[in-house]
């Protein structure tokens, strides 16, 4: 059969198995595309357990997967192959599957596994194109945490924002976008907590300085963290990641050296409004930022001109290779984390039984649903665990966030986030074994999906994506170059769906019109009586370079989605495998929207489009009704202009009115990228824009 598009949602029990070994006892572990824990030591196991696998694929067969389970890697000893055309009419298939080898002979006669399989197409779902229909919408289902109402959402900027910094942004019933400052509530947050103070982070410090006059003290390193709380009553615990529960040998080594706990979040008690003691609430603030060294930063985002001052001893620069601790140039990986990449979200959980009715009222109130990336807490709801393309799951909870989103959505999207790379499975293999690559979960082809139905009904739709220059580290080292080069192959996939969707209706327009991708930037004029190292870098070297011309890039490290300026998506997850996986990085995040302020019958224009219109007024430098209307062709064509233009500021040594650039590339007609002019190298470096396939470097380090 050839394959077809199976796009939505399996519903997949996996009952049992018969005769899987010839004769004997063995144990051995099921799998459902890839990973189910469970191992029973005879031939013919039992496991009763139920999946919800998101899917994205051209497929002919949904396949099962039987493993002998090894104590060093479990080994593929068979495999059983449902077709996928029995499943597209939609009706449940409940049978048993004969179990083959490699080579599609029967492995032991008799030898089957007895499933059922559901398939629910995403564009029949109730809500496809529609958003949020209404204000009491249930909230994404299979999450570990129930959506909360009624709650008191704050949304950051950046770590700190001057005061009259943006015109008026007129939101609904005559209010205007209020700013708020993240490291100053922060402070005010920890200072005033009476009974608890619960921080996790990726990367917490004692001497970060929330409140700054003339300096600005930030360091980072968590050993210095726990000595510092040793010895007192402030249980600080330094806590790696350990791998779950029913991996093979390998598979530990690789989770506990290679990720990590990813979260960061920070809930103090706090008092109620108006008082009431001695009852109190609980404030939390989730997002992006760590409370360490770097997070700093305005919306201006210098590099140069205040290394004497509020970063004198902020000084880090993971992107150049340098030698000594000279403060030449101020890193702006710093700069970004803060940019909006640290959207932070101080986030009020208020229990009805607590509060007074009549705040619950209040249309500046929004809902609010927690979501957690731990695979092993996931385990005490079997019914909510899934795996998809191979992989163990991110955590239900983000997968359907982020899912019905994407199915629901009605103009466009809009993401800021550090990482873009994923659905290996439809990328393009003439050089490369895609399965191999496991960067299999869905977001980018769930978003050029999405684009190829508004083709096809002939809507518009919008997907803006402000992603790093290159991501962190130094720009022409292998491991960069192997992620910039997934990146590549990720947007060129998106490209090539809306080409061909172009195509087939028969348009001629330019896929950037409906995708289109960005980086920020920020070039700094020399002034007198600035600063000035007592070290220089070494000679043509990139940081040099970079010195010598002034300019670089604003490192974005937001984690942050917003749809339709009616949700938004905000945590601590990248847009990669890493983060995505649900059994690698361990993530946190949250959705969020106004009940009185959907999309439905006119525009948004709450909170969450206050919040977006301020973030484009930091990039762009400026205002435009048109920004009103991102899903507009002229508002995309718009933007692109004025990100093509300080492309060409950027490049041309010049100080920029904003910081948004367009990513440098070209998108033909096809889908097919290839270099923007004269831009084969990133300004001031020797990393290719596009990057280089590693044949060194394992997947799984750099996806």
């Amino acid at each position: 059969m050839e394959p077809v598009l199976l796009h939505g949602t399996l519903h997949v029990t996996i009952y049992e198995a018969r005769k899987v070994f010839g004769s004997g006892c063995s144990k051995f572990c099921c799998q459902i595309l890839e990973n189910i824990d469970n191992t029973h030591p005879h031939s013919d196991p039992q496991w009763f357990e139920s999946f919800h696998i998101y899917c994205a694929h051209l497929a002919s067969n949904v396949i099962f997967s039987v493993k002998e389970d090894n104590p060093i890697e479990a080994v593929v000893i068979g495999k059983a192959y449902l077709p996928v055309a029995e499943l597209l009419d939609g009706k449940e298939v409940d049978k048993w599957l004969e179990i083959l080898y490699k080579t599609h002979r029967t492995r032991h006669k008799g030898s089957k596994i007895h499933v059922r399989v559901q398939f629910f197409d995403a564009t029949k779902r109730h809500n496809w194109s529609k958003g949020i229909e209404s204000p009491k919408f249930p909230g994404v289902p299979y999450t570990f945490f129930s959506q909360r109402s009624g709650c008191r959402v704050t949304l950051y900027q950046d770590a700190h924002v001057p005061d009259k910094f943006i015109p008026e942004i007129p939101l609904a019933g005559g209010k205007h976008q209020e700013q708020h400052r993240c490291w100053e509530d922060i402070f005010d947050a920890i200072f005033n907590a009476k009974h608890l103070i619960y921080i996790t982070g990726w990367s917490v410090y004692t001497k970060i300085t929330l409140l700054l006059k003339k300096d600005g003290l930030m360091a980072t390193h968590d050993e210095d963290t726990g000595g510092y709380f040793r010895d007192t009553k402030v249980h600080c615990v330094l806590c790696p990641r350990n791998p779950d529960d029913g991996q093979s040998i390998i598979q530990d080594i690789e989770i506990s050296t290679m990720f990590t706990h990813h979260q960061k979040t920070l809930v103090v008690d706090s008092e109620l409004p108006g008082g009431e003691p001695p009852k109190r609430r609980i404030v939390s603030f989730i997002g992006g930022i760590d409370l360490c060294d770097g997070r700093y930063d305005t919306p201006f985002h210098p590099i140069f001109r205040t290394l004497d001052t509020v970063h004198r001893n902020d000084f880090r620069q993971p992107d150049f290779c340098r030698d000594g601790e000279s403060k030449v140039m101020r890193s702006c990986f710093f700069n970004q984390e803060n940019l909006t990449s640290f959207l932070h979200l101080h986030l009020l959980l208020c229990y009805p039984k607590t509060m007074k009715h009549g705040m619950f009222n209040c249309s500046g109130r929004s809902t609010v649903e927690l979501l957690l990336a731990s695979l092993k807490l996931l385990k005490m709801q079997p019914e909510s665990g899934s795996s998809v393309g191979g992989i163990v799951s991110l955590i239900e909870a983000f997968r359907m966030l982020i899912s019905m989103p994407f199915g629901g959505q009605k103009t466009f999207v809009y993401i800021e986030n550090q990482y873009f790379l994923g659905s290996s499975f439809s990328w393009k293999s003439d050089d490369v074994k895609v399965e191999e690559v496991g960067a299999s979960h869905l977001i980018p082809k769930e978003l050029s999906l999405k684009i190829v139905s508004k083709i096809k009904s002939g809507e518009r739709f919008s997907v803006y994506v402000v992603i790093p220059m290159w991501p962190e580290g130094i720009p022409e080292s292998g491991s960069v170059q192997a992620i910039l080069n997934w990146q590549k192959r990720t947007m060129e996939m998106m490209y090539s769906d809306i080409a061909e969707a172009l195509r087939d209706k028969g348009l001629e327009a330019n896929p950037k019109d409906y995708l289109t991708f960005f980086c920020l930037g920020k070039h700094e004029r020399e002034m007198a009586g600035e600063y000035v190292p007592s070290e220089k870098p070494a000679q043509n070297s990139d940081y040099s370079r970079a010195q010598k011309s002034r300019r670089f890039m604003i490192y974005v490290h937001a984690k942050m989605m917003i749809v339709d300026d009616e949700y938004i998506i905000t945590g601590s997850a990248n847009i990669n495998q890493r983060s995505m996986d649900g059994g690698r990085d361990t993530e946190i995040a949250m959705g969020a929207y106004q009940p009185y302020h959907l999309a439905t019958k006119q525009p948004a224009r709450g909170q969450i489009h206050g919040f977006r219109m301020s973030l484009w007024y930091e990039h762009l430098g400026q205002l435009d009704d048109t920004f009103c209307h991102p899903e507009s062709l002229e508002c995309v064509r718009k933007v692109n202009h004025i990100a093509g233009k300080y492309w060409h500021l950027y490049s041309s040594g010049n100080d920029l009115p904003g910081h948004l650039l367009t990513y440098p590339m070209e998108v033909t007609s096809n889908g097919d990228l290839t270099e923007l002019q004269g831009t084969e190298f990133f300004p001031d470096t020797k990393a290719r824009v596009f990057g280089s396939k590693s044949d060194l470097l394992p997947s799984i380090l750099i996806t």
